[in-house]
């Protein structure tokens, strides 16, 4: 039975706890340890929403699933309980249907929410999930055609069943392993410099010769591995590389793009699950080696895939370390000006006759307004001298690179795009210099300093 299909279905309320199961068949399957031992348990389940629901980036019902939207994780058990990572192959999950992932994967795993993260991978032909904005939208006159509340919320239940079964297949890990690759030819800064403080926009698809020529930018190079193993045997894998995964958009199809043809072949071929994590790539995208063709795209994919080949293959081990969670609270002020203030888009959100997408913008900054009370979490999970950084929103490269300079002697693997409420975090500096990364940004100039010190303080207190 195809597992893919039978998680589908758990949409719309038709899964029995067996179909569950069978649901995870992607699953390692491990012997569960004992003694005390600190032990590891990949999950993975299939989140794709169901054909005919309204899909980003297009807003058109979902015509074609191309590849199944995973969400992969790890259960780790130790002294200190237990911890969970997961990436899903959304584009964002935002505001309280961020917290209602993090509280349904901690309750099925036994833990407690700070101990919890949950990215996306933000391929951008997938769900940007915001149950919030979508209520409000319900609820402001003529609908938009989009998806359901129910459609967002229901891979809560699907991942927690997929957490929860992987309890039973605990294995012990001795020892962690940490490798690098440079990723030849995929990333490239978008912000290219056009003279007089400005900068021209080169998004993950470009094909004007003369922002093609411009150099890559700023960028982090780097794709890290780390590798959780017992006995030298590699168990599970986990990638973190900082780049928009997206090779083209804009069509009701579903697929995690090339970023997750790369992650999955690597699977199938080593036989070791295989999860992606999507660092700081605010101000980073493809556009400087693809044009938006399919031949582009494979070449993308399998320069990819080549840094996670080699990056895998070469693991430096240490003995396992006890995990030690420290989590920061963030507050961001709100942007408040012509484009992005609440008058103006409690209007849009109402004013039947604007174009949808104006209207879900506009909706999705009411829902940010509604929950700033609220403070994002800024979390960080260290194993001896691996730590893991779990920041929100799409913050720019930047602050990717300077979270690894305050520690420069730890192997620091960052993910982003946790809970996306705040959108771009950007430097200052941004709002003059103009680009699509300030329009979009959902924060008031000043989120760089207040950005930087919960990074310090989260790392070095």
């Amino acid at each position: 039975m195809d597992s893919h299909k039978i998680n589908r279905r758990a949409f719309v309320g038709t899964l029995a706890a067996g179909a569950f199961a069978a649901g995870l068949g992607q699953r390692s399957i491990f012997a569960v340890g004992g003694g005390g031992q600190r032990r590891i348990a990949s999950f993975v389940c299939d989140v794709t929403p169901p054909l005919g629901t309204p899909i980003y980036s297009s807003m058109q019902p979902l015509e074609v699933i191309e590849h199944p939207l995973l969400a992969k994780g790890i259960v780790l058990e130790d002294s200190g309980g237990r911890s969970v990572l997961c990436a899903i192959d959304y584009c964002l999950v935002r505001n309280s249907l961020y917290d209602l992932y993090r509280k349904e994967i901690a309750e099925a795993a036994g833990t407690s929410i700070d101990r919890v993260a949950v990215h996306t991978v933000h391929q951008h032909t997938a769900p940007l999930a915001d149950s919030d904005a979508q209520r409000l939208l319900e609820g402001a006159g003529e609908p938009v055609p989009g998806p359901s509340v129910e459609s967002f919320e229901a891979p809560a239940g699907i991942m927690a069943a997929a957490v929860k079964e992987a309890l039973t297949d605990l294995q012990p890990y001795d020892s962690l392993g940490t490798s690098m690759a440079k990723v030849e030819r995929v990333a490239s800064n978008r912000r290219v410099p056009i003279g007089e403080g400005k900068v021209g926009f080169r998004a993950s698809s470009c094909k004007d010769p003369e922002l093609i020529e411009k150099p890559e930018g700023l960028i982090d190079p780097m794709l890290k591995t780390v590798t959780f193993a017992f006995e030298g045997k590699p168990l599970v894998q986990l990638h973190y590389y900082a780049t928009h995964p997206q090779s083209f958009y804009g069509d009701p199809r579903a697929t995690y793009d090339f970023v997750g043809m790369a992650r999955e072949r690597l699977e199938k071929e080593s036989g070791v699950p295989q999860i992606y994590f999507t660092g700081c790539e605010g101000d980073v995208a493809a556009g400087k080696y693809n044009d938006a063709s399919k031949e582009a795209r494979e070449g993308l994919y399998e320069r990819l895939y080549a840094a996670m080949k080699s990056a895998s293959n070469s693991p430096h081990y240490r003995p396992a370390q006890d995990a030690i969670w420290r989590t920061v609270p963030l507050r961001l002020a709100p942007r408040n000006d012509e484009s992005y203030n609440e008058a103006h888009c409690r209007s849009l959100l109402a004013n039947v006759e604007q174009p949808a997408l104006a209207r879900i913008s506009a909706a999705m900054y009411v829902a940010w307004l509604e929950r700033n009370h609220r403070p994002l979490d800024l979390t960080l999970m260290r194993l001896g001298d691996l730590v893991f950084v779990h920041l929100p929103g799409e913050p720019m490269v930047e602050f990717q690179l300077y979270a690894q300079s305050l520690l420069p002697h730890d192997f620091v693997a960052v993910a982003a795009l946790g809970d996306g409420a705040p959108a771009y975090i950007c430097p200052d500096r941004v709002y003059e210099e103009g680009g699509y990364e300030s329009r979009a940004s959902h924060s008031a100039p000043g989120a760089d300093v207040l950005f930087r010190d919960a990074i310090k303080k989260l790392l070095v207190g």
